[in-house]
């Protein structure tokens, strides 16, 4: 059975070493939220995920879900950690304290989530989903629903889902056909109908009530994505006193037989004139989905992530225990059988390579969660936006790059356990099956590579851009005035180039043809993400190299990045060069092959 301990020791050094999450407590709201109190926070969670979370998840996997007559039951075990992880305030995290949260700041969920997606995927996806739909609401949410709902969703007595996805549309939501038509009965309500799929929590045993934000169309709307509206559609319909009252009319009409997150319900929905209030503007609904979708997308990304750390800790477990064969270079273990497998090169490399890119994304997670924190508090309206333009610009680089690095790294941690990975016992297939949606959902990551480089890169003349660049090159530069960091700053120096000299083509050949962006796109965005790893290599390496020298019982772990960083700047970053000449070979090797020939 795999085991998991919670990353703490690389999470204080991002946190107070690389990207020093003090400078948070500077902003208003956050005045007491000081590293002691941020640290003790996640050593609680890191406690309750081992011990509560991680025993469920193959318990939970091997039941899943049980479905009957529109009723849905969590696997055993399901509802008792649920209930603790409400009361322990895992719920409201980030919230506003205005409606019962804790106020923290997203950084400090953002790693909250990381290790509960570690520990046990299908749980996450319960609390998850309510966060989402608590940040459409209190965006867009009008004041009397606010008042309502959020507290219930901030307590975790109510859940939340998102309802997009029809039988016959996925990411074409402009052919959705779910109604909405203004209830006669009672002024601002609509009576929503349709049917919506894939809907994760839609129903479940965990919550008293559930919370539907379900996209339909008003009688007059516009066709295609600007008619779309949306709805909050609950379960219960609440009293006067706030408790769930009459049913409404949505049910569950089954459940999907998956290959992971199976203790995750993804359920059918019907909605039979279900009664619903508007959320935002008539035929604006995208707009207030979109702030539930791009939350959902950097959490599917952190899921990515959760799931390669503790595949990562499974394989190097596994590495230094297995016996098989001997060193090539002589026998290591001369005392055993055989040396332990971690003593072949190729093994390293596969150890090294889920650990470099996992530990730097994890770095760049929390860039981006910080600057979610600037852009929500700092006082400076500039600070903001420029905040906002780079949380904008990593979105789809976080969703797709991470969640391909965590179907990698869950495969490589499988393979390297040779045939016990593939038996259910070792558990490390069930992290493959767990990984292998997250590069789906939320926007397939072709979709999001299609949103870097056709909305992101030519936003007003590559503004979003600068919140990149800029800092990559100041840093390159200062880092060439150091003869110790030289080895780590070329590279990164020629992979740069390699993206600028990429962005100015797919721009410029985009404009003219969009099959041009279109064909590059997938590719730009792993040369983008392989890049934005390098910059948080040479960040997190300049630190150690300043601490190393005093660092008497830590000289192991920041020598140990050191030596990761190397290898990530010269066995992974070189990828770069393959990305950019596949993006030079432009789209006609692609579209001159008619349909009919496939």
């Amino acid at each position: 059975m795999p085991t998991y301990k919670a990353p703490l020791d690389d999470v204080r050094f991002i946190l107070n070493e690389v990207f020093p999450v003090a400078r948070l407590a500077e902003l208003p709201g956050h005045e007491d939220h000081t590293p002691d109190l941020i640290e003790a926070v996640l050593a609680e969670g890191a406690k309750f995920v081992e011990n509560e979370l991680l025993p469920l998840n193959r318990s939970g996997d091997e039941e899943g879900c049980h479905y009957e007559n529109g009723v849905v039951r969590t696997p055993q075990g399901f509802p008792e950690a649920y209930a603790k992880f409400i009361e322990g305030g895992w719920t409201g995290l980030s919230c506003d304290p205005d409606y019962g949260g804790q106020g923290l700041p997203h950084v400090v969920n953002f790693i909250m989530e990381e290790f509960i997606c570690s520990a046990n995927l299908s749980f996450g996806m319960y609390p998850g989903l309510s966060h989402g739909a608590y940040n459409a609401l209190t965006l867009h949410g009008t004041d009397e629903l606010k008042r309502t709902y959020l507290p219930k969703l901030v307590d975790g007595t109510w859940a939340g889902t998102m309802c997009l996805t029809e039988p016959h549309c996925g990411t074409d939501l402009g052919l959705i056909r779910t109604k909405a038509v203004p209830d006669e009965a009672e002024d601002g309500a609509y009576a929503i109908t349709g049917t919506k799929i894939f809907i994760s929590a839609g129903e479940h045993d965990l919550t008293e009530n559930i919370l539907h934000l379900v996209l339909a169309k008003l009688p007059d709307a516009p066709a295609g994505t600007r008619g779309i509206s949306l709805f909050l559609v609950p379960k219960f319909l609440p009293r006067d006193d706030g408790t769930p009252g009459m049913r409404n009319g949505v049910m569950c009409g089954s459940i999907e037989h998956k290959m992971g997150i199976k203790a995750s319900s993804t359920c059918v929905m019907n909605f039979d004139g279900a009664k619903g209030w508007l959320v935002g503007q008539p035929h604006k609904g995208m707009r207030a989905m979109f702030t539930m979708m791009n939350a959902a997308r950097l959490g599917v990304g952190i899921q990515g992530l959760g799931l390669a750390e503790v595949s990562y800790q499974n394989a190097v477990t596994y590495a230094r225990e297995r016996l098989q064969g001997r060193s090539l270079t002589g026998a290591k273990a001369p005392d055993k059988p055989a040396d332990p497998i971690i003593v072949h090169p190729d093994v390293r490399k596969t150890l090294l390579t889920m650990r470099a890119h996992t530990e730097g994304c994890r770095a760049l997670a929390c860039w981006v969660g910080m600057n979610i924190d600037i852009a929500a508090k700092h006082p400076d309206p500039e600070a903001r936006r420029a905040a906002d333009d780079l949380v904008a610009l990593m979105t789809p680089i976080v969703k797709a790059y991470f969640t391909d690095h965590g179907f990698d790294a869950t495969n490589m941690g499988m393979q390297l356990y040779g045939g016990h990975g593939y038996i259910r016992e070792y558990g490390m297939e069930q992290f493959v099956r767990d990984a292998r949606i997250a590069q789906i959902y939320e926007g397939a990551n072709a979709i999001q590579a299609l949103d870097l480089v056709g909305r992101k890169l030519p936003q007003d003349m590559g503004r979003l851009l600068r919140q990149f660049f800029h800092p990559v090159s100041e840093l390159l530069e200062e880092a060439q005035e150091d003869p110790e960091l030289l080895e780590f700053a070329i590279p990164l120096a020629k992979a740069f180039g390699k993206l600028q000299q990429a962005t100015a083509i797919v721009a410029q050949k985009g404009m003219k043809n969009p099959d041009e962006a279109g064909a590059a796109s997938t590719d730009y965005l792993r040369l983008f993400a392989l890049v934005a790893l390098g910059y948080m290599w040479l960040r997190m390496v300049k630190v150690a190299r300043e601490r190393l020298p005093k660092a008497n019982g830590a000289a192991g772990f920041y020598d140990s990045k050191i030596k990761t960083a190397r290898f990530f700047m010269t066995k992974s970053l070189p990828q770069v060069n393959a990305l950019f000449l596949s993006i030079m070979a432009g789209s006609r090797v692609l579209m001159d092959m008619d349909a009919d020939a496939f």
